[in-house]
């Protein structure tokens, strides 16, 4: 997709992230629940990086948690610097004062205290991060990694859920990450009772929404929609760096 159409798209009105950056120092309600959403949709590429820097995983957990309570509980909207007016950069930011300046215990206290931001289930937390393919990796090179991961599968949630209850969205998902073997069209379309033509048209339509909610997740974490392209440009980077 061309820059040129993300300047005159409707979805970058306001986006998350451009909302929580106009909330300042107020703190608004509605900046603060765009904050949350972020933070529950990318809360793991942090937890990984924690990981990588040598935290176990109890201490990993904690150390989440803590971070994201401070963030809200101290307004840290109000001293935003933009970094280029990526939510990936402010956070990683962020995240290294955190750690720079909090006690491991001090952050454990924190730990359950009101409602968390995110849900972090330890069994699940460490299960993905120990399917990471190679853990002489850079903390950051990790960070970058599984911030795109990260969006892509939030572009999948929303792809999933605008095609709830279509009949054929099961069996054509396989195939926006890949491409068919030979005769795998035809045999799915006799199945689907669909002609192979229509099946490939079908494909070809998911693909374009599927790369259009990418550019949109993407879109709702960086400030101006001149940043997409290069934020796109550097996230496909980090994962051919895989």
């Amino acid at each position: 997709m061309s820059g040129d159409a993300s300047r005159t798209s409707p979805a970058f009105a306001t986006t998350r992230w451009t909302l929580v950056l106009a909330a300042g120092d107020e703190a608004s309600s509605d900046g603060r629940e765009a904050l949350e959403q972020l933070c529950r949709g990318y809360w793991f590429p942090l937890y990984a990086y924690i990981r990588r820097r040598g935290h176990d995983p109890h201490t990993a957990q904690d150390l989440t948690q803590g971070f994201f309570a401070r963030l809200l509980e101290r307004n840290d909207l109000g001293r935003i610097t933009r970094e280029g007016g990526r939510f990936r950069s402010f956070l990683l930011t962020a995240l290294n004062h955190f750690l720079v300046n909090e006690h491991e215990r001090a952050t454990a206290q924190k730990r359950g205290r009101g409602h968390p931001v995110v849900s972090l289930d330890d069994d699940q937390a460490e299960d993905r991060y120990r399917r990471e393919p190679s853990h002489a990796e850079s903390p950051d090179r990790l960070f970058e990694r599984q911030w795109a991961m990260a969006l892509m599968e939030e572009a999948m949630n929303r792809l999933t859920a605008e095609q709830a209850g279509g009949a054929t969205y099961p069996a054509l998902r396989p195939f926006l990450s890949r491409e068919p073997v030979a005769g795998e069209y035809a045999a799915l379309a006799a199945r689907l009772g669909l002609a192979p033509g229509t099946l490939a048209v079908q494909v070809h339509r998911l693909r374009e929404r599927y790369r259009q909610l990418v550019r949109s997740a993407v879109a709702d974490t960086v400030e101006s929609p001149l940043e997409v392209d290069a934020e796109m440009r550097h996230l496909l980077a980090a994962l051919g760096a895989a």
